[in-house]
């Protein structure tokens, strides 16, 4: 009995030891997760960092903002969950909405396009008349004797005096003596007349007179307008003699000129819609009858004929025409089109950021894609991008901007190398401070003369910011300075346009950022003084105008943009050039309608077109 009690005993307190083993341990193991839990969070490999300012600056380390300088704060972020790639650029919904980035599905569609064309009334060649003399002799009195006036057909024109004319006369009257006896030889005289024109009328009262008639009038064989004069009373006329150039202007031609890009988008038979300067409130409509096959090597142009009628008389040669001609493009249906705005051009390469479709993570990838045709607001896409993506059509640049900041693939870093991208004096995580004093080598001249900037929908106003006056006024004394550049631009002095890039940059530096009050104003001020300052400085560093007149795209580009946000309480005119940048097109500013190209300069200072006014 005693052995089975020591063997209840032992039972009891092995149980007793398991419980509170149990209990103890279970503690332990509740810690170890919270605290193994604790650890997942703060993962320093997953934690960015961010502005409180500028919440689109996402560091992998901490620092100060590259913009402001401030110091980053830890920005909370869902991208591990979602298996983010490495090349993607992350936003916060914070700097998404701040950024006012939108986006776009690429979708297919025809390809058209609205083209307008400039042009001219003529007169149709068709109807160009010269009015000569049948009859040898002398002009006695001229009845139509100023340029401009209408004649008829049959009308008296002019009186000549006609020897051979007196003669053949005389050789009718003897016909007709005889003409019951020879009356071959009376037809014969009669059509001798005939071949000078003169009528049966005039035939028939020469022979009821019974005597011969030394003047005889010249009557009108067209009807029309008189263009030309060629003849004085006194002037002496052989046979063929042209008196007068008579034009008929009841139909006209409307020549339009097309560039040469817009040429495969035209067709015989379009309609051309088109409006005439002189004749406010009226529209008028015709088809295209007639494309010249060559391009002129000046202009770059060639004529794009259409034919109206012009019975009512209004339509006049050299009145000004406006035309639009709404094209669709043949074999390019279901086409893969895109908006102009979400393409970056960088060189030779174009590019896009497509959004990532994740769920709660809002993130874009860059992509480099090939440009078909250019349908005016938007883009045939023929590589890169397939139906359905979604890519950022506004706020473009920032998202690039983004990219460059944190070192991954973007327009000015396509191979995704770690760039220094900071302020001069901003602490910039450890990298090496800019000198902005040290002058650029040769080697990054020729790099930023390959490198292309953001590009803007110039067929839109940029949304207007509202910022000082003052700073709008300073904004316009820089603007000044552009103006006196583009000026020595358009006389190929590149002396002249060193000078004026150089006081270009005086008056950005005069620039007072505190003005803007407004954080969406203040960062895009930052972007495009940057950029304008690079530009302007690369020019006053260089006397070959041709590398200032590359830089001088670069600048407007941003200059452009600058004006179109802030506005510089003036009228401005957008002006445009196909042929600018080996004929790959460029804006500029004028404060003047009236074209002076700065990229062409005396060759053709003429070529280009006012695109936008801005006010």
């Amino acid at each position: 009995m005693k052995k089975y009690k020591n063997y209840i005993l032992g039972a009891a307190i092995l149980l007793i030891g398991i419980l509170l083993g149990s209990v103890f341990s279970g503690g332990n193991s509740e810690a170890s997760h919270n605290e193994s839990e604790h650890e997942f969070v703060q993962d320093p490999v997953t934690q960015l960092w961010t502005c409180s300012m500028h919440p689109q600056i996402q560091m992998q380390e901490p620092g100060n903002c590259p913009i402001c300088g401030m110091e980053l704060i830890p920005l909370e972020t869902n991208a591990t969950a979602e298996n983010i790639n490495a090349d993607e650029i992350v936003l916060s919904e914070e700097a998404y909405q701040l950024a006012n980035i939108q986006t776009s599905e690429v979708e297919k569609a025809n390809a058209e396009k609205e083209i307008r064309l400039l042009g001219k009334v003529q007169a149709n060649e068709r109807n160009l008349y010269a009015q000569v003399s049948h009859i040898p002799g002398r002009i006695e009195q001229l009845y139509v004797n100023f340029t401009g006036e209408n004649v008829v057909k049959g009308q008296k024109i002019a009186r000549i005096y006609s020897p051979e004319l007196i003669s053949a006369q005389k050789e009718l009257f003897e016909a007709i003596n005889s003409k019951n006896v020879y009356p071959a030889l009376y037809t014969a005289a009669r059509n001798k007349l005939k071949l000078w024109k003169l009528t049966d009328n005039q035939i028939d009262a020469i022979e009821k007179s019974g005597s011969v008639q030394e003047q005889i009038d010249i009557l009108s064989d067209y009807s029309g307008y008189v263009m030309k004069r060629n003849v004085e009373v006194g002037d002496y006329l052989k046979q063929g003699s042209t008196l007068f150039d008579i034009a008929n202007l009841s139909s006209v031609w409307v020549m339009f000129d097309a560039y040469e890009a817009d040429i495969e988008w035209i067709s015989i038979g379009n309609e051309v819609e088109y409006t005439i300067q002189a004749l406010p409130g009226e529209s008028f409509k015709g088809k295209v009858s007639y494309i010249d096959p060559f391009i002129s090597s000046g202009s770059r142009i060639a004529k794009v004929r259409v034919e109206m009628p012009n019975t009512a008389g209004k339509l006049l040669p050299e009145m000004f025409a406006n035309g639009i001609i709404k094209a669709t493009l043949k074999n390019a249906k279901d086409a893969l089109i895109i908006p102009k705005t979400a393409v970056l051009w960088t060189g030779k390469r174009s590019v896009v950021y497509v959004k990532v479709p994740h769920e709660k993570t809002i993130s874009f990838t860059y992509r480099e894609i090939t440009l078909g045709a250019d349908l005016g607001n938007f883009y045939i896409v023929t590589n890169g991008l397939k139906e359905g993506e979604i890519v950022a059509t506004n706020g473009v640049f920032k998202i690039d901007a983004s990219a460059q900041l944190v070192g991954k693939q973007s327009m000015m870093n396509p191979t995704a190398e770690k760039q220094n991208l900071g302020h001069a004096g901003m602490d910039m995580s450890g990298d090496k401070k800019m000198d902005t004093k040290t002058p650029m080598s040769d080697d990054e001249m020729k790099k930023m003369n390959t490198t292309e900037v953001e590009t803007t929908d110039h067929s839109k106003m940029e949304s207007r910011i509202i910022v000082s006056e003052e700073f709008q006024n300073q904004l316009n004394n820089v603007l000044n300075k552009y103006i006196n550049l583009k000026d020595a631009l358009t006389k190929d002095d590149a002396t002249a346009a060193q000078k004026s890039a150089s006081e270009l940059l005086k008056s950005l530096g005069t620039m007072d950022m505190k003005l803007l009050t407004n954080n969406e104003a203040h960062m895009h001020w930052m972007t495009i003084s940057k950029e304008i300052t690079t530009s302007a400085s690369a020019i006053s560093k260089s006397t070959d105008i041709s590398i200032q007149r590359n830089h001088f795209k670069h600048l407007s580009a941003h200059f452009i943009k600058a004006v179109k946000l802030f506005g510089v309480n003036e009228k401005v005119y957008e002006q445009f050039c196909p042929m600018a940048d080996n004929n790959n097109g460029a804006y500029w500013l004028s404060l003047d309608e009236k074209i002076k190209n700065p990229y062409l300069g005396t060759s053709m200072p003429k070529c280009g077109d006012n695109k936008t006014i801005i006010e």
